[in-house]
Protein backbone atom coordinates (compact mmCIF):
# COMPACT_ATOMS: atom_id res chain seq x y z
CA UNK A 1 0.00 0.00 0.00
CA UNK A 2 2.87 2.71 1.28
CA UNK A 3 5.04 1.71 -2.23
CA UNK A 4 1.68 2.40 -4.60
CA UNK A 5 1.21 5.70 -2.61
CA UNK A 6 4.47 6.64 -2.92
CA UNK A 7 4.56 5.77 -6.34
CA UNK A 8 1.40 8.18 -7.50
CA UNK A 9 3.07 10.56 -5.23
CA UNK A 10 6.08 10.94 -7.38
CA UNK A 11 4.21 10.86 -10.77
CA UNK A 12 2.18 13.63 -9.63
CA UNK A 13 5.76 15.64 -8.04
CA UNK A 14 7.28 15.32 -11.98
CA UNK A 15 3.84 16.19 -13.77
CA UNK A 16 4.00 18.89 -11.19
CA UNK A 17 7.09 20.03 -11.33
CA UNK A 18 8.62 20.68 -15.14
CA UNK A 19 10.40 23.46 -15.14
CA UNK A 20 13.63 23.68 -17.50
CA UNK A 21 16.20 23.86 -14.69
CA UNK A 22 14.45 22.16 -11.67
CA UNK A 23 15.81 19.54 -9.75
CA UNK A 24 13.94 16.00 -10.83
CA UNK A 25 11.53 15.55 -7.88
CA UNK A 26 12.06 11.86 -8.33
CA UNK A 27 15.05 12.07 -5.67
CA UNK A 28 12.93 13.80 -2.97
CA UNK A 29 15.69 14.43 -1.19
CA UNK A 30 16.92 18.13 -0.63
CA UNK A 31 20.66 18.98 -1.50
CA UNK A 32 23.29 18.51 1.41
CA UNK A 33 26.49 20.20 1.56
CA UNK A 34 29.20 18.24 0.97
CA UNK A 35 32.55 18.02 3.00
CA UNK A 36 34.46 20.22 1.21
CA UNK A 37 31.39 22.72 1.06
CA UNK A 38 31.33 22.90 5.10
CA UNK A 39 34.63 23.49 4.88
CA UNK A 40 34.60 26.60 2.30
CA UNK A 41 33.52 30.07 2.65
CA UNK A 42 30.08 30.42 1.47
CA UNK A 43 31.34 32.92 -0.94
CA UNK A 44 33.34 30.41 -2.55
CA UNK A 45 30.65 27.44 -2.69
CA UNK A 46 29.53 26.68 -6.85
CA UNK A 47 25.69 27.30 -6.73
CA UNK A 48 23.51 23.97 -7.56
CA UNK A 49 23.23 23.31 -10.59
CA UNK A 50 19.48 22.84 -10.82
CA UNK A 51 17.06 24.38 -8.24
CA UNK A 52 15.27 21.89 -6.16
CA UNK A 53 11.50 22.30 -5.43
CA UNK A 54 9.24 19.68 -3.32
CA UNK A 55 5.69 20.42 -3.01
CA UNK A 56 5.89 17.27 -0.41
CA UNK A 57 8.68 17.97 1.84
CA UNK A 58 11.11 14.83 3.33
CA UNK A 59 9.97 13.91 6.77
CA UNK A 60 13.38 14.31 8.72
CA UNK A 61 14.46 13.69 12.10
CA UNK A 62 14.29 17.18 12.97
CA UNK A 63 10.48 17.49 14.32
CA UNK A 64 9.02 19.20 11.58
CA UNK A 65 5.58 18.23 10.37
CA UNK A 66 5.33 18.09 6.79
CA UNK A 67 2.87 17.72 4.47
CA UNK A 68 1.71 18.34 0.88
CA UNK A 69 1.17 21.89 -1.01
CA UNK A 70 -1.98 21.84 -2.18
CA UNK A 71 -3.52 19.06 -0.38
CA UNK A 72 -3.13 20.36 3.18
CA UNK A 73 -3.08 24.19 2.20
CA UNK A 74 -2.15 26.66 -0.70
CA UNK A 75 -2.16 27.19 -4.39
CA UNK A 76 0.16 24.64 -5.97
CA UNK A 77 0.34 27.15 -9.54
CA UNK A 78 1.24 30.54 -7.22
CA UNK A 79 3.85 29.20 -5.68
CA UNK A 80 5.49 27.02 -7.96
CA UNK A 81 5.52 30.47 -10.52
CA UNK A 82 6.97 32.10 -7.45
CA UNK A 83 9.72 28.69 -7.52
CA UNK A 84 10.04 29.33 -11.17
CA UNK A 85 11.45 32.94 -10.89
CA UNK A 86 13.35 32.76 -7.57
CA UNK A 87 15.39 29.94 -9.73
CA UNK A 88 15.41 32.30 -13.19
CA UNK A 89 17.04 34.80 -10.47
CA UNK A 90 14.08 37.00 -11.57
CA UNK A 91 13.88 39.20 -8.31
CA UNK A 92 17.74 38.42 -6.88
CA UNK A 93 20.27 35.94 -5.59
CA UNK A 94 18.21 33.56 -3.26
CA UNK A 95 19.48 30.57 -1.73
CA UNK A 96 16.28 29.15 -0.34
CA UNK A 97 11.85 29.08 0.03
CA UNK A 98 10.42 27.66 3.14
CA UNK A 99 6.67 27.75 3.79
CA UNK A 100 4.81 26.09 6.66
CA UNK A 101 1.05 26.45 7.09
CA UNK A 102 -0.75 25.17 10.11
CA UNK A 103 2.31 23.96 11.45
CA UNK A 104 2.85 21.40 8.18
CA UNK A 105 6.10 22.25 6.33
CA UNK A 106 4.82 22.29 2.31
CA UNK A 107 6.49 23.51 0.32
CA UNK A 108 10.33 23.43 0.44
CA UNK A 109 13.18 24.75 -2.33
CA UNK A 110 16.71 25.55 -2.51
CA UNK A 111 18.51 27.76 -5.33
CA UNK A 112 22.18 28.83 -5.55
CA UNK A 113 24.23 28.45 -2.80
CA UNK A 114 21.07 27.13 -0.46
CA UNK A 115 21.76 23.49 1.04
CA UNK A 116 18.97 21.72 3.46
CA UNK A 117 22.18 20.91 6.09
CA UNK A 118 24.33 24.31 6.09
CA UNK A 119 23.55 26.91 8.53
CA UNK A 120 22.90 30.41 6.42
CA UNK A 121 24.28 33.48 7.47
CA UNK A 122 21.19 35.51 9.03
CA UNK A 123 22.99 39.13 9.40
CA UNK A 124 20.60 41.32 10.86
CA UNK A 125 17.88 39.07 11.47
CA UNK A 126 19.89 37.49 14.72
CA UNK A 127 18.94 41.37 16.26
CA UNK A 128 15.18 39.23 16.19
CA UNK A 129 16.58 36.06 17.73
CA UNK A 130 17.67 37.81 20.92
CA UNK A 131 14.94 39.61 21.37
CA UNK A 132 13.18 35.77 21.39
CA UNK A 133 16.00 35.05 23.60
CA UNK A 134 15.23 37.81 26.11
CA UNK A 135 11.43 36.20 25.76
CA UNK A 136 12.87 33.19 26.81
CA UNK A 137 14.39 34.61 29.67
CA UNK A 138 10.96 36.47 30.51
CA UNK A 139 9.26 32.85 30.70
CA UNK A 140 11.93 31.72 33.25
CA UNK A 141 11.34 34.62 35.20
CA UNK A 142 14.86 35.84 35.16
CA UNK A 143 13.37 39.07 33.66
CA UNK A 144 9.48 40.59 34.37
CA UNK A 145 7.54 42.19 32.40
CA UNK A 146 7.96 45.24 34.73
CA UNK A 147 11.23 44.95 34.15
CA UNK A 148 11.19 46.33 30.44
CA UNK A 149 10.96 49.43 31.69
CA UNK A 150 14.00 49.99 34.64
CA UNK A 151 16.86 52.04 33.53
CA UNK A 152 19.26 49.92 31.78
CA UNK A 153 22.12 50.61 34.01
CA UNK A 154 19.99 49.01 36.98
CA UNK A 155 20.97 45.58 35.30
CA UNK A 156 24.78 46.19 35.89
CA UNK A 157 26.28 45.88 39.04
CA UNK A 158 30.16 47.44 37.85
CA UNK A 159 29.52 50.29 35.96
CA UNK A 160 31.37 53.89 37.25
CA UNK A 161 27.98 55.29 37.65
CA UNK A 162 29.97 58.63 37.94
CA UNK A 163 31.23 58.87 34.74
CA UNK A 164 28.19 57.88 32.92
CA UNK A 165 26.40 60.18 30.56
CA UNK A 166 23.97 62.94 31.52
CA UNK A 167 20.61 61.75 31.59
CA UNK A 168 21.50 58.07 30.87
CA UNK A 169 19.16 56.99 33.42
CA UNK A 170 16.11 57.63 31.01
CA UNK A 171 17.28 54.41 29.15
CA UNK A 172 15.34 51.49 29.63
CA UNK A 173 15.69 47.99 28.24
CA UNK A 174 12.16 48.91 25.94
CA UNK A 175 14.29 51.33 24.28
CA UNK A 176 17.28 49.47 23.29
CA UNK A 177 14.69 46.48 22.31
CA UNK A 178 13.02 49.28 19.99
CA UNK A 179 16.18 50.85 18.70
CA UNK A 180 15.03 54.06 20.84
CA UNK A 181 17.68 54.10 23.12
CA UNK A 182 18.79 57.76 22.35
CA UNK A 183 22.48 56.74 22.45
CA UNK A 184 24.47 58.96 19.96
CA UNK A 185 28.04 58.48 18.93
CA UNK A 186 30.30 60.04 16.07
CA UNK A 187 31.53 58.05 13.39
CA UNK A 188 35.05 57.99 15.14
CA UNK A 189 33.60 56.38 18.14
CA UNK A 190 31.89 53.55 16.60
CA UNK A 191 34.87 52.48 14.36
CA UNK A 192 36.62 52.54 17.70
CA UNK A 193 34.42 50.22 19.28
CA UNK A 194 34.16 47.97 15.95
CA UNK A 195 38.24 47.88 15.51
CA UNK A 196 38.63 47.63 19.35
CA UNK A 197 36.92 44.68 20.29
CA UNK A 198 39.23 43.42 22.90
CA UNK A 199 39.63 46.49 24.73
CA UNK A 200 35.85 47.00 24.82
CA UNK A 201 34.32 43.71 25.46
CA UNK A 202 31.72 42.32 28.88
CA UNK A 203 31.79 45.61 31.20
CA UNK A 204 34.22 47.77 29.43
CA UNK A 205 31.90 47.40 26.42
CA UNK A 206 28.60 48.52 28.80
CA UNK A 207 30.66 51.09 30.39
CA UNK A 208 31.83 52.67 27.17
CA UNK A 209 28.28 53.00 25.37
CA UNK A 210 26.74 54.36 28.09
CA UNK A 211 30.04 57.01 29.28
CA UNK A 212 30.66 57.91 25.59
CA UNK A 213 27.21 59.00 24.34
CA UNK A 214 26.07 62.43 23.94
CA UNK A 215 23.67 63.22 26.74
CA UNK A 216 20.45 61.32 26.74
CA UNK A 217 17.33 63.83 25.65
CA UNK A 218 13.55 63.52 25.02
CA UNK A 219 14.58 64.41 21.60
CA UNK A 220 17.33 61.96 21.12
CA UNK A 221 15.10 59.25 22.44
CA UNK A 222 13.54 58.42 18.92
CA UNK A 223 14.40 55.49 16.44
CA UNK A 224 17.96 55.30 15.43
CA UNK A 225 19.08 51.92 13.47
CA UNK A 226 22.60 51.16 15.43
CA UNK A 227 24.38 48.04 16.70
CA UNK A 228 25.03 49.36 20.04
CA UNK A 229 21.33 48.87 20.97
CA UNK A 230 20.97 45.06 20.53
CA UNK A 231 24.38 44.48 21.82
CA UNK A 232 23.54 45.88 25.05
CA UNK A 233 20.07 43.83 25.27
CA UNK A 234 22.57 40.93 24.99
CA UNK A 235 24.40 42.91 27.99
CA UNK A 236 21.40 42.60 29.80
CA UNK A 237 20.92 38.66 29.08
CA UNK A 238 24.25 37.64 30.33
CA UNK A 239 23.58 39.77 33.36
CA UNK A 240 20.70 38.52 34.51
CA UNK A 241 20.35 34.46 33.80
CA UNK A 242 22.30 31.74 35.46
CA UNK A 243 25.87 31.23 34.11
CA UNK A 244 26.52 33.00 30.78
CA UNK A 245 24.41 34.50 27.60
CA UNK A 246 26.21 31.75 25.26
CA UNK A 247 24.80 28.52 27.54
CA UNK A 248 21.51 30.43 27.80
CA UNK A 249 21.31 30.84 23.94
CA UNK A 250 22.28 27.36 23.54
CA UNK A 251 20.43 25.10 26.48
CA UNK A 252 17.47 27.23 26.94
CA UNK A 253 16.52 28.34 23.71
CA UNK A 254 18.57 26.88 20.46
CA UNK A 255 18.06 23.23 22.10
CA UNK A 256 15.22 23.62 23.34
CA UNK A 257 13.49 23.17 20.04
CA UNK A 258 16.27 20.70 18.55
CA UNK A 259 18.33 23.30 17.28
CA UNK A 260 22.55 22.17 17.10
CA UNK A 261 23.75 22.89 13.86
CA UNK A 262 24.13 26.38 14.14
CA UNK A 263 26.81 29.26 14.25
CA UNK A 264 27.12 32.58 16.60
CA UNK A 265 29.90 34.50 16.46
CA UNK A 266 31.39 35.40 19.74
CA UNK A 267 32.82 38.43 20.79
CA UNK A 268 36.55 38.05 22.84
CA UNK A 269 34.47 37.96 25.94
CA UNK A 270 32.24 34.88 24.67
CA UNK A 271 29.34 36.90 24.32
CA UNK A 272 27.12 36.28 21.46
CA UNK A 273 27.24 39.17 18.82
CA UNK A 274 23.54 40.35 18.71
CA UNK A 275 23.67 42.96 15.84
CA UNK A 276 24.58 40.37 13.28
CA UNK A 277 26.40 37.00 14.25
CA UNK A 278 24.16 34.01 14.26
CA UNK A 279 23.97 30.94 11.08
CA UNK A 280 20.82 29.15 10.94
CA UNK A 281 19.55 26.38 8.09
CA UNK A 282 16.45 27.32 6.36
CA UNK A 283 14.72 24.07 8.51
CA UNK A 284 15.97 25.61 12.15
CA UNK A 285 14.57 29.13 11.22
CA UNK A 286 11.38 27.57 10.23
CA UNK A 287 10.99 25.69 13.97
CA UNK A 288 11.64 29.33 15.10
CA UNK A 289 8.87 31.03 13.05
CA UNK A 290 6.13 27.82 13.96
CA UNK A 291 7.05 28.50 17.67
CA UNK A 292 6.47 31.86 17.31
CA UNK A 293 2.90 31.79 15.19
CA UNK A 294 1.67 29.05 18.14
CA UNK A 295 2.34 32.04 20.99
CA UNK A 296 5.66 30.84 22.49
CA UNK A 297 4.89 27.30 22.62
CA UNK A 298 7.04 24.50 21.45
CA UNK A 299 5.66 20.96 21.11
CA UNK A 300 4.09 20.99 24.80
CA UNK A 301 6.25 23.22 26.51
CA UNK A 302 5.78 27.25 26.53
CA UNK A 303 9.04 28.13 25.73
CA UNK A 304 9.01 32.09 25.40
CA UNK A 305 6.50 34.36 27.30
CA UNK A 306 3.43 35.10 25.39
CA UNK A 307 2.72 38.47 27.17
CA UNK A 308 6.41 39.42 25.90
CA UNK A 309 5.87 38.60 22.15
CA UNK A 310 2.47 40.45 22.53
CA UNK A 311 4.97 43.64 23.22
CA UNK A 312 7.36 42.78 21.05
CA UNK A 313 5.10 42.49 17.91
CA UNK A 314 3.94 45.78 18.49
CA UNK A 315 4.27 48.80 15.92
CA UNK A 316 6.60 50.26 18.57
CA UNK A 317 8.28 53.04 16.23
CA UNK A 318 8.26 53.85 13.17
CA UNK A 319 11.65 53.26 11.19
CA UNK A 320 13.55 56.28 9.62
CA UNK A 321 15.81 54.64 6.97
CA UNK A 322 15.36 55.33 3.40
CA UNK A 323 15.33 52.13 2.27
CA UNK A 324 12.95 50.91 5.21
CA UNK A 325 9.57 51.07 2.89
CA UNK A 326 6.78 53.63 5.30
CA UNK A 327 4.54 51.10 5.94
CA UNK A 328 7.20 49.15 8.10
CA UNK A 329 6.92 49.53 11.95
CA UNK A 330 9.58 48.35 14.26
CA UNK A 331 8.39 45.97 17.69
CA UNK A 332 11.52 44.73 19.83
CA UNK A 333 13.99 44.02 17.05
CA UNK A 334 11.53 42.55 14.50
CA UNK A 335 9.28 44.24 11.92
CA UNK A 336 6.04 44.89 11.62
CA UNK A 337 3.88 46.03 8.51
CA UNK A 338 -0.23 45.49 7.58
CA UNK A 339 -0.71 44.25 4.26
CA UNK A 340 -3.90 45.00 2.56
CA UNK A 341 -5.83 42.01 0.23
CA UNK A 342 -9.49 41.62 -0.78
CA UNK A 343 -10.22 44.61 1.59
CA UNK A 344 -8.92 43.09 4.77
CA UNK A 345 -5.48 43.57 6.61
CA UNK A 346 -3.49 40.70 7.91
CA UNK A 347 -0.86 41.57 9.89
CA UNK A 348 3.09 40.51 8.94
CA UNK A 349 5.68 40.00 11.25
CA UNK A 350 9.57 39.44 10.62
CA UNK A 351 12.95 39.37 11.26
CA UNK A 352 15.03 40.67 8.37
CA UNK A 353 18.23 41.01 7.52
CA UNK A 354 20.80 41.97 4.87
CA UNK A 355 20.51 39.77 1.94
CA UNK A 356 16.76 39.12 2.35
CA UNK A 357 17.26 36.63 5.03
CA UNK A 358 13.55 37.04 6.87
CA UNK A 359 11.47 34.79 8.90
CA UNK A 360 7.95 35.94 7.75
CA UNK A 361 4.95 34.88 10.46
CA UNK A 362 1.54 35.48 9.91
CA UNK A 363 -0.84 34.85 12.67
CA UNK A 364 -4.05 35.02 11.08
CA UNK A 365 -3.29 32.32 8.05
CA UNK A 366 -1.25 30.12 10.35
CA UNK A 367 1.51 30.87 7.95
CA UNK A 368 5.43 30.92 8.27
CA UNK A 369 7.93 31.68 5.35
CA UNK A 370 11.38 31.39 5.50
CA UNK A 371 13.93 32.77 2.62
CA UNK A 372 17.82 33.31 2.52
CA UNK A 373 19.81 34.81 0.25
CA UNK A 374 22.54 36.82 -0.50
CA UNK A 375 21.27 39.80 -2.45
CA UNK A 376 22.36 43.36 -2.16
CA UNK A 377 19.39 45.09 -3.47
CA UNK A 378 16.63 42.59 -1.28
CA UNK A 379 13.44 43.68 -3.18
CA UNK A 380 11.70 40.01 -2.53
CA UNK A 381 9.70 40.93 -0.19
CA UNK A 382 6.67 42.41 -2.01
CA UNK A 383 7.13 39.63 -4.56
CA UNK A 384 7.08 36.85 -2.01
CA UNK A 385 4.50 38.73 0.13
CA UNK A 386 1.74 38.69 -3.08
CA UNK A 387 2.37 35.07 -4.35
CA UNK A 388 2.01 33.46 -1.42
CA UNK A 389 -0.61 35.45 1.16
CA UNK A 390 -3.21 35.17 -1.74
CA UNK A 391 -1.98 31.34 -2.52
CA UNK A 392 -3.47 30.45 1.44
CA UNK A 393 -6.42 32.83 1.92
CA UNK A 394 -9.68 30.71 1.31
CA UNK A 395 -12.25 32.07 -1.64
Amino acid sequence: MFANYRTKLLTALVLLISFEGFSKETELKAPRASAEEVKIDFWDMAPLEKAFINIAPEKLTDNLKVGKLGIDGGNKPSILTLAKALAENKYGKYDSLLISHKDKLLFESYYKRGRIDLPHFQFSATKGYTSLIIARAVQLGYITMADLNKPLVSFFKELDNNKLADGIEKVTLHHVLSMNSGLRFTDEQLKDFRGNREKYSGVAEVQAFLEFTKPITKESQVYKYQAPDPILVMHVLNAVVPGTAKDFVEKEFLNKMGIYNYKWKLDPKALPKAESGLNLTPRDMLKIGEMVINKGRWENEQLISENYLMAAFKAVTKPTQSWIPESFNYGYLWYQTDIALNNKNYNVNFAWGAGGNRIIVVNELDLVIVVTGHDEEDVVFEPLIKAILPAFIKS
